[in-house]
């Protein structure tokens, strides 16, 4: 049987909906899904579905494009489309396969098509349950619980990593965006400088977070989709 990539387009205008799902209808390997007309749909969409492939706007109401990839790492194989050429590397930067600039044609739509499937395929060939991560303290190896970690802090170019099981915070060298490829999908970012297990969150404000181990943790502005669907 013919692998199908299920695709959600996401997108603030209806022309380009049509445009994208009449190119999706021209790729017997893409299954048309759903359709987002504004970030936080999309989120809501992610969060409570699977998908291989999203063609994402930048420029929309409520969250960007951009914010969505920021805020949400751990998200389908994700395709840009949009009008503006300007957030380009900022899109690279976040693990966009691809840039399609708004005419988009369908010849360059099916390339882009193309870079994605070989993502999902070495996204699937990897896709395994962790339950730990491996971090350098002190210039040794350490194995850590991923269950164990209450929250990571990033403080310049160090993160403090709080334990359950520990009274002061591991510090390594390295930043949010690094640590964030070896996190699962119950982790969670909720600040600029801070990232959260959703297993260890205990309630919440409009401003700030409280985790199980009586931390509190401000929540940020873009991120604020996160915590009210966590």
């Amino acid at each position: 049987m013919e692998v199908k990539y299920k695709c959600l387009v996401v997108d603030d205008e209806k022309p380009a909906h049509k445009v994208i799902r009449s190119h999706i209808s021209h790729c017997k390997e893409l299954e048309y899904c759903d359709s987002a007309y504004n970030g936080n749909e999309a989120m809501n969409f992610i969060r409570k579905q699977e998908y291989d492939i999203i063609f994402l706007d930048i420029n929309m109401p409520l969250v960007s494009g951009i914010e969505l990839m920021e805020t949400m790492p751990q998200r389908p194989v994700t395709i840009v489309t949009t009008a503006y050429s300007d957030f380009a590397l900022k899109s690279y930067q976040h693990d966009a396969v691809d840039y399609l600039l708004k005419p988009i044609s369908l010849s360059l739509f099916m390339k882009a098509v193309a870079k994605a499937k070989l993502f999902c395929e070495a996204r699937n060939s990897k896709n395994t349950i962790k339950s730990n991560i491996q971090l350098k303290v002190n210039g040794e190896m350490m194995d850590v619980l991923l269950d164990d970690i209450v929250c990571i802090e990033s403080v310049g170019n160090y993160l403090k990593i709080y334990l359950q099981s520990g009274v002061i915070p591991v510090v390594v060298y390295g930043s949010l965006i690094e640590i964030k490829e070896n996190l699962d999908e119950n982790f969670i970012q909720v600040h600029r400088s801070h990232i959260v297990n959703r297993s260890h969150m205990h309630g919440n404000t409009k401003h700030n977070l409280t985790l199980t181990d009586d931390r509190i943790v401000p929540i940020g502005r873009k991120y604020q989709i996160l915590i009210d669907n966590a």
